[in-house]
Order: structure tokens, then C-alpha cells, then sequence
């Protein structure tokens, strides 16, 4: 084990410009195989409520689910800077329960910094989490809670009007106290312009190739996600077909009695089953 990144080492690679690498993913095991590679952060995602749950939108995530697969993720990686996603409706109330549900994830989840998605009408909420002394990533651009008002996501900053509005937004949220922000399907123009104009770490996600970082889901990078995919992702494996052949080949091994062989079984110390045999026979 290594010494813990925090928010002061994202900082530095951002003055460095030396790239952040970020992987949303949500279980243990993962977590831990990630912990074992250079990845710098890892944020457990709302998007649980579909690659795990199987849900169609990530509104089903509750507060109670997440925290207990971020502290999950805390255990696999315990190194790694951890960020937690805010479910809808965990701080859109009040800012009261903004800053109760922020500060589940740090005490109960072990989280480093919570991430809100956001329009100008959360700056109130980002600034009293960031007050109450947690970090905060601002997530903008697509927002997949916004999912009801919107009915289908596309592109975000692709004209002259949208990008001013983005680049406002982005530093009306590093005012309002943001440590961080996720930019996810803008224009990789304007994604570039904000990363440059903001002090924090800007993490891309769809959002091109010169922001601070990348991040992406661990299920597309290891090719497990089935059917359509956004554009931005890339898979770097093909574990859905490693993954099925392995449980077709399971499957006829136990068909076939080829499995559990003695290898795989556990056995009575030598020369106890004949005495068992004999006081059986009696």
C-alpha cells in the first residue's frame, strides 16, 4: 500500500499537467483490481442503478445503496482518491440535506469528495457543502438525473450560445466552492476553454481529450457492457465473452460430471471411510 492520494496531489498533476485517471465503478472486487494499477480516483457512480440494478435511468439509486457500495469501494481501494456520487433527490430538498448526505459518504462511506450534478440554481447548494468542509465535484454538461426534463441526451456546447453558458456555469461553480469539476458530452472545444480558465481539476468524461483527466466505466473499459454504448467509450477487453464462455464451459463440466473432481472436493482423513462403511454394515 501506498501513501493516500488526496485532493493537494490532483491539484499538483493539474499544474503538472500530468493526467488525472479516473474509473467509475462500484464493487469491491473491482475496486481492488483497479487498486492495483496506476489509477488515481475512482468514483462510484450513480450509474449503478443501471449496470448493476438494471434499472433504465440512474433516478432508482438511494442514498442507503450508495453509501454502502462506496464504502465498498473504500475497501478495495483504500489508496485511491474516492468520490461518491449524490443520488436524485439526495440534495435537491434542501441544503440541510445536502450537507446530512454529503457527510454520510465521508463518515459512514469513507468518500473524499461527493459529486452534484448542476445548473446555476444549485450554486446555494455546492457552496454550503464546500462550507460545511467537503469537497465537491461539480458535474455539468450532460446530466443524466435530468433525464425526465430532458427525454434524450445530446451533445452539450455545440453552438456559440450553449458553450458561454457552459464556461459561466463551470466558474459560477468553482466560485460557489467547487474543488473539482466533470464535464460529461460537451464539445471537446469548450471542455478544453474551462479546463483552462478553472484552477480546480477538470475530469472528462466524453468531453474530449484535453481536460485534466479521463474517466470511464469499468464495465465498458473491460468490454462487460452489452448493447449500445455511448460514443465516447472505449473498450479495452472483451470480458462479456471470456465471461460466458467460462460459465458455458462451467455449465457442461457439471453436465458431464466433470465437475467437482477429486481435486475440487474434500475427502475423510485416510481410512476413516472404512471404518464408516463397516459401522454402517452392522
Amino acid at each position: 500500500m501506498g501513501a493516500k492520494i488526496t485532493i493537494a496531489d490532483l491539484l499538483a498533476a493539474k499544474r503538472q499537467h500530468h493526467k488525472i485517471v479516473a474509473v467509475s465503478c462500484y464493487d469491491y472486487t473491482t475496486a481492488r483490481l483497479i487498486s492495483q494499477t496506476d489509477v488515481q480516483m475512482i468514483l462510484v457512480g450513480d450509474s449503478a442503478a443501471q449496470l448493476m440494478l438494471g434499472f433504465n435511468s440512474t433516478l432508482p439509486a438511494t442514498m442507503d445503496f450508495m453509501v454502502t457500495i462506496t464504502a465498498a469501494v473504500c475497501r478495495g481501494a483504500p489508496d485511491l482518491y474516492l468520490v461518491a456520487d449524490m443520488p436524485f433527490l439526495s440534495y435537491q430538498i434542501s441544503k440541510a440535506e445536502a450537507i446530512k448526505n454529503a457527510g454520510r459518504f465521508v463518515t459512514e462511506a469513507g468518500a473524499q469528495m461527493v459529486k452534484i450534478e448542476v445548473t446555476a440554481a444549485h450554486f446555494d447548494i455546492i457552496k454550503a457543502v464546500s462550507d460545511a468542509g467537503i469537497a465537491v465535484m461539480a458535474h455539468i454538461g450532460i446530466r443524466p438525473q435530468s433525464i425526465s426534463k430532458i427525454g434524450r441526451f445530446k451533445a452539450e456546447a455545440t453552438t456559440v450560445e450553449m458553450a458561454l453558458e457552459l464556461i459561466n456555469l463551470a466558474e459560477k461553480m468553482v466560485t460557489a466552492g467547487a474543488d473539482s469539476l466533470l464535464i460529461e458530452g460537451t464539445a471537446a472545444e469548450v471542455a478544453e476553454i474551462i479546463t483552462n480558465r478553472c484552477e480546480v481539476p477538470v475530469i472528462s468524461c466524453g468531453s474530449g481529450p484535453n481536460c485534466d483527466g479521463q474517466i470511464l466505466i469499468a464495465h465498458d473499459i473491460l468490454g462487460l457492457s452489452q448493447g449500445p454504448v455511448p460514443k465516447f467509450a472505449k473498450s479495452y477487453g472483451n470480458l462479456a465473452k471470456d465471461t460466458i464462455d467460462a460459465f458455458s464451459t462451467y455449465c457442461k463440466n457439471v453436465q458431464n460430471s466433470q465437475f467437482p473432481d477429486a481435486e475440487h472436493s474434500y475427502h475423510m482423513k485416510s481410512g476413516e471411510i472404512e471404518k464408516l462403511r463397516q459401522l454402517l454394515n452392522k
